[in-house]
């Protein structure tokens, strides 16, 4: 027995306790590492969340303190701003109050003249809101009506078609159940025609067996009278070889007798195979002929039935089609009385938002006073009235009565062009004023810049180099511009002419 070694010595181990000490060893080291880690980790996992805890407080804080204090700068703004408005507010009330006691004598005739409007407007829309929901209630009556005569129509295609399907399908089995019954019917007699012939001819057979063995065996007993006599002479002759030859006569009777059983029962068997053969071609020919009939025939019943149920698929497609026509113009019908209702919905909404626009000047007189004299009055009238000779002149008939809303849009497109043309003449005017001013700033001031450029105090003969331009749109010297107002009604008769 060995003696025992003293344990974590590295003295007196052997090598694979040495190798076991140094593996024990090192996992405890690396388990020691790993553990280090995990505490070092979750030290600094706690330490981010504390930095990100203070990092949150820290801006927040400084959200608040920076709220703070745009808070205050955005009052001190907004202070500024309302002393500012409420100025402005108060002229532009002064103002308004004064155009509001230039106003208010025009309020009792144009208030009468608006109610009176108004309710003319109110008649009319609600006469048009009912023809449309009339209208509406049509349509959907007219298409629910056609929609259910449509579904009923082709139920009952269906239907039939179905019934007509069930019975050439019924009639079909019939067929094939009969044709099934008569080739096994003629197979039967054949199979029992070939077995009566079949017995037929074994009989037969056998008899004339049985008459060619009572003939030969007539035959054979004379010959053997005769060939005893002969045998007794040659034996008489030669008796010597009388042994011999009785030996080799055995033989040849057993193999002689032997040969022709075979050479009969060949010959028979070659007759009934010949016969057999014969019979066989015969009924394979008939049957095949017979097949070949039923198969003609049941192709034939196959092309007829693919026939009909294609006429039968192409009718259902059809039919498919046409629901689906159908389905996608309804839904398309909704889509667009939907669209023209919101469209209509639009319109009202916009005239509202325009009624509030208006002046009290459109609001009692939302129409000009037509320029034409009576005569071109009448003229137009008439160039009116007259049939369209052109596809053009037939869409305008169309739209005849939207020519008070024509008259109205031209009005205002007419003030916007004037509007437009206003501000383009005053920021010319302004453009002028401002060079005059500059001119005035330059003539009162004196330095080196100046002088060096065009000045109006260097008078020369009573006369400058400076060309002073008074403005022409100022008011003190203006003209009065004349305004040439031409009937959009006149201008579209010479267009058609």
């Amino acid at each position: 027995m060995a003696p025992k070694r003293r344990k974590g010595s590295g003295k007196g181990m052997t090598d694979e306790e040495r190798i076991a000490y140094e593996e024990q060893k090192r996992l405890a080291d690396e388990e020691m590492r790993k553990k280090k880690e995990d505490v070092l980790a979750q030290f600094l996992k706690d330490k981010l969340s504390k930095e990100e805890k203070a990092t949150r407080y820290n801006l927040n804080k400084l959200n608040h303190q920076w709220r703070n204090i745009m808070r205050e700068a955005k009052a001190k703004e907004l202070k500024k701003d309302i002393e500012i408005l409420s100025q402005t507010f108060e002229r532009v009330i002064d103002r308004k109050d004064a155009v509001i006691k230039s106003l208010s004598k025009d309020i009792a005739e144009a208030e009468e003249q608006y109610a009176m409007a108004l309710r003319s407007h109110l008649q009319n829309v609600d006469y048009l809101s009912d023809l449309q929901k009339s209208r509406l209630e049509a349509l959907t009556r007219e298409y629910s009506m056609e929609l259910a005569i449509i579904c009923e129509e082709f139920d009952l295609e269906r239907a039939m078609l179905i019934d007509q399907h069930n019975l050439e399908m019924n009639d079909i089995a019939d067929i094939l159940f009969a044709m099934d019954q008569n080739f096994q019917e003629r197979e039967n007699e054949a199979k029992a025609e070939f077995q009566s012939m079949r017995d037929e001819i074994k009989n037969k057979n056998l008899e004339e067996k049985h008459a060619l063995r009572v003939q030969l065996e007539t035959k054979v007993d004379d010959l053997w009278q005769q060939f005893r006599q002969a045998l007794q002479n040659y034996n008489d002759t030669n008796e010597e070889r009388k042994t011999t030859f009785e030996t080799l006569k055995v033989k040849d009777e057993k193999s002689a007798k032997e040969i022709e059983l075979q050479m009969r029962k060949l010959q028979r068997i070659s007759d009934q195979i010949a016969q057999l053969k014969s019979k066989m071609a015969a009924n394979a020919k008939e049957c095949e002929e017979r097949n070949k009939a039923l198969k003609e025939e049941r192709e034939k019943m196959q092309r007829h039935f693919h026939e009909l149920k294609a006429q039968m698929n192409q009718v259902r497609d059809s039919e498919r089609d046409k629901l689906t026509k159908l389905t996608l113009e309804s839904n398309s019908g909704i889509k667009e009385l939907k669209r023209q209702k919101e469209k209509g919905e639009l319109i009202m909404r916009l005239a509202e938002m325009c009624r509030k626009l208006e002046t009290e000047e459109e609001k009692v007189l939302p129409f000009y006073a037509s320029s034409l004299n009576k005569e071109e009055q009448e003229d137009v009238e008439a160039a009116v009235f007259e049939p369209p000779s052109q596809p053009l002149a037939e869409v305008m008939h169309e739209y005849g009565s939207l020519d008070n809303f024509w008259k109205r849009y031209n009005k205002v497109l007419l003030d916007k062009l004037a509007l437009d043309k206003e501000k383009q003449t005053m920021a010319q005017e302004n453009h002028q004023l401002r060079t005059l001013l500059k001119q005035y700033l330059d003539g009162i001031s004196v330095n080196d810049e100046i002088l060096s450029q065009v000045n109006p105090l260097f008078v020369v003969n009573n006369k400058t180099n400076v060309k002073l331009n008074v403005p022409v749109m100022d008011p003190r010297v203006q003209r009065p511009v004349p305004q040439t107002v031409v009937e959009a009604a006149h201008a579209i008769k010479h267009v058609m002419l």
